[in-house]
């Protein structure tokens, strides 16, 4: 999620005056007039499509996506951990190429509409994808990987076009740009969390197939949030200056990142991330193994999951409320070390030490994923803070999708490098002997991001980085 800010100076009284009295009485309708007065003020279709794309398609989809898939390998295709952990890589691939979709929403609109096409384009990709994942019972690997990597492309489209509609729109009603921020932000905290919650349920009851065609129904309605966003349509759009808008831009964001206090900053995002192995496939295998593991139940883990979403929400609390003050190396440096430490909880989990201290799996487990992702988000946070910052003028959106590409691929690489792990180290199916020294290495691995702060500015995140802004936004202008 991105948000473009500009100096326009805007005097809504309309705004002022529709905003909720949060008196005792209306304390329970203040949410409902909350969202009267944004779909007054910016059009109810805009706070539909809000709702749609980050709480309907992102968050409870994104929740029921990741359980199901996870049973997906394990049960229906019966993958090893290591083949699980590199396939989950190459699904993320499409959230790679974020700065292509987001140059094609700026520059060119298709029937004369610049986000319509768009979420129209996703929510078709999404309902074929779902549909071949749910109905063709003997889906080879090859192409079930295929079609959840279109599956995933669908949700980072809908994402990279609701981002633009959020930052249009902040532009055009300056002062409501902390409710539509905090729109985004619930819907995609309270869908993850019933996603989440019912995960393992429909999992139980309906397998990883149906749970596949359920998501047909977020993708349908993006589809519908395609078909009735109110936007202004843009008649007798000159095509040919559209590859031309498209190498401006591009030279633009080559020139920026060549900039040392751009590139050295996204090499820190991209190795810190990269180094982190991720062997959540190997543990997942693990958690449901009958012999070796606690066995827990599609229930169990959908709830484990649920708590993992709480734990992200408090980070983002305790961040805001707390923590955004602190300077990004002093704060990079904390949650890295405890991001490394918090992964020795795994570790006490499989050498079963939980049990000698009277620690039942389940609850250990729960606190595990909670703890793993409170800490993960605290990491993530200032990097997001600074990735805005680095963005120059003029391009501000389409730098953004490009950093958190940049991210996304030390995502990748995180995945793949797991992957490799588990196969070296033997993890399978059944066999969890080394899973201990697997987590062993990976958190020893969380450590070494430590050793490259320096790249990092130690510029407070309410420093406005002017000289490095003034050289940024120059470059951009020389193209």
């Amino acid at each position: 999620m991105r948000m473009e800010e500009e100096d326009l100076p805007l005097c809504d009284e309309s705004v002022e005056q529709n905003k909720p009295k949060h008196g005792f009485r209306d304390f329970i309708w203040a949410p409902l007039y909350w969202f009267r007065m944004l779909a007054e003020e910016m059009h109810w279709t805009f706070v539909l499509s809000v709702v749609v794309v980050y709480g309907i398609s992102q968050g409870l989809g994104g929740g029921l996506s990741r359980v199901g898939t996870e049973y997906y390998w394990k049960d229906v295709q019966k993958v090893q951990p290591s083949e699980a952990q590199v396939y989950t890589g190459i699904i993320s691939i499409p959230w790679i190429v974020k700065p292509l979709y987001g140059l094609l929403t700026d520059v060119l609109p298709v029937a004369g509409y610049r986000r319509r096409p768009y979420f129209i384009f996703a929510g078709v990709l999404g309902i074929i994808s779902m549909l071949l994942l749910s109905l063709l019972k003997k889906l080879h690997v090859v192409f079930a990987l295929l079609s959840l990597s279109v599956g995933s492309a669908s949700v980072a489209i809908a994402d990279v076009t609701i981002d633009a509609c959020v930052a249009q729109n902040s532009i055009s009603h300056h002062s409501l740009a902390p409710d539509m921020q905090s729109l985004c932000g619930l819907s995609s905290s309270i869908g993850a969390l019933i996603g989440f919650s019912v995960s393992g349920f429909l999992v139980h009851l309906i397998g990883p197939k149906g749970v596949f065609g359920f998501l047909i129904i977020p993708a349908a309605l993006v589809f519908l949030v395609g078909m009735v966003l109110e936007e202004p349509h843009v008649p007798n759009f000159s095509y040919r200056l559209v590859f031309q808008k498209l190498l401006d831009a591009t030279k633009a964001m080559w020139k920026t990142l060549k900039c040392p206090e751009v590139w050295r900053p996204c090499a820190y995002m991209y190795l810190s991330l990269a180094v982190s192995l991720n062997i959540q496939e190997g543990m997942f295998y693990w958690y449901t193994d009958k012999n070796a593991g606690p066995s827990f139940s599609q229930e169990n883990v959908g709830f484990i999951f649920s708590i993992g979403s709480v734990g992200s929400l408090f980070g983002v609390l305790l961040y805001q409320n707390i923590l955004k003050d602190y300077s990004f190396r002093s704060l990079l440096f904390w949650t890295q070390l405890i991001y490394g430490l918090s992964g020795m909880l795994d570790l006490m989990l499989v050498l079963r030490l939980n049990l000698k201290f009277g620690l039942p799996d389940y609850f250990f487990v729960v606190i595990d994923e909670g703890v793993s992702r409170m800490t993960g988000r605290l990491k993530w946070m200032p990097l997001l803070v600074f990735s805005s910052k680095l963005c120059p003028s003029g391009i501000e959106g389409t730098f953004f999708a490009l950093l958190m590409s940049i991210d996304n691929m030390g995502v990748l690489t995180s995945s793949w490098g797991g992957g490799v792990l588990l196969h070296i180290l033997q993890v399978t199916r059944i066999q969890f002997d080394n899973l201990w020294l697997a987590i062993l290495v990976r958190n020893i691995m969380r450590i070494l991001p430590l050793g490259l702060l320096f790249l990092v500015p130690s510029s407070d995140p309410t420093t406005s980085l002017e000289n490095e802004n003034i050289e940024l936004i120059s470059l951009v202008n020389s193209t």
